[in-house]
């Protein structure tokens, strides 16, 4: 049923020891609608851009079934930019030009037309403003689920505090669990994350999986190992659009469907870091995921005989 997506829709400049791109397109929301679109339609996307975003990424986005109502158009001036430069390992990155633009002024306003969602993702967003569109919402959802990340920690952290005791299901590296809860064990991180509000957390350890809690529950995910990673950028987005959208379309908020949606995630993120951008998400079809959800069971099941 109906997922409201809320994030960036951005360009990109990025160099990895793999290759360089100009501007291409990226976002929070952008990654997050084109991963779900994959499982769930429609998606109702909150964002803002400038003129400057290509109409036929725009037109892309709804023949996936993305709805652009909560989407702002600012016709004079530029979409929100970031470029960056990761090194050889791919999980560390210098940020090279952050120019905010339109992001500067976005005051997020749910249309009626979202009203009523079932599941709402916060994407990577200031956490005032997240907060904002969860206090619209008339009706709370079924699910929401939050990503932040540890610039916020240092700069907002009250809001983030506040806003974090309205959702369900937090996302955030193992860094950031590390430095938001001041634990160095990710057990004892959880725990203390968990008593802030939300339900659920997720740990991304990016090339090294995921984790997600529970109360006292535990259940880890492998990566699955790829010969080769272009541009692990939107990796976490991609991961959340997938998650989400297999929630969505079951409808099914258990912590066994969680798992699920934890394994999916986690192959949408292996086909996004196979090439830049969002291009491996546009190309990908429903017998390539499931033939990637096989390699993920194969990954983790095992016999052993015990004599």
């Amino acid at each position: 049923m109906s997922l409201v997506i809320a994030g960036t829709m951005a360009f990109d400049a990025i160099e990895t020891p793999f290759g360089k791109t100009d501007k291409i397109i990226g976002g929070s929301a952008t990654y997050a609608a084109w991963s779900a679109s994959h499982f769930t339609q429609p998606i109702q996307q909150i964002s803002i851009i400038g003129g400057d975003f290509p109409n036929e990424e725009i037109e892309a986005l709804q023949q996936r079934g993305v709805a652009f109502d909560g989407v702002e158009v600012v016709k004079d001036e530029k979409s929100f930019f970031w470029s960056g430069k990761y090194h050889m390992d791919m999980n560390t990155r210098d940020t090279l030009v952050t120019d905010l633009n339109v992001l500067a002024k976005f005051n997020p306003k749910v249309p009626d037309s979202y009203q009523g969602c079932e599941f709402l993702m916060l994407g990577n967003l200031m956490p005032s403003l997240q907060k904002q569109i969860i206090e619209q919402l008339k009706t709370r959802p079924k699910l929401i689920i939050m990503d932040t990340m540890n610039f916020w920690m240092d700069i907002a952290l009250d809001d983030l505090k506040e806003t974090m005791k309205l959702v369900d299901v937090l996302m955030v590296n193992d860094a950031e669990a590390r430095q938001l809860s001041g634990e160095f064990s990710l057990v004892k991180s959880a725990q203390k994350i968990m008593e802030m509000g939300p339900k659920y957390l997720i740990i991304k350890k990016g090339e090294h999986g995921a984790l997600l809690f529970h109360e006292h529950h535990v259940f880890f995910a492998p990566a699955l190992p790829l010969e080769e990673v272009f541009d692990p950028t939107g990796a976490g987005d991609t991961f959340a659009g997938g998650f989400i959208g297999h929630l969505a379309r079951t409808k099914d908020i258990s912590f066994e469907n969680m798992k699920t949606a934890i394994i999916i995630g986690s192959a949408m993120a292996s086909f996004v870091v196979e090439k830049f951008g969002t291009t491996r998400l546009k190309e990908i079809n429903n017998e390539q995921i499931l033939t990637r959800l096989n390699q993920f069971v194969d990954l983790v099941n095992f016999e052993i005989d015990i004599v």
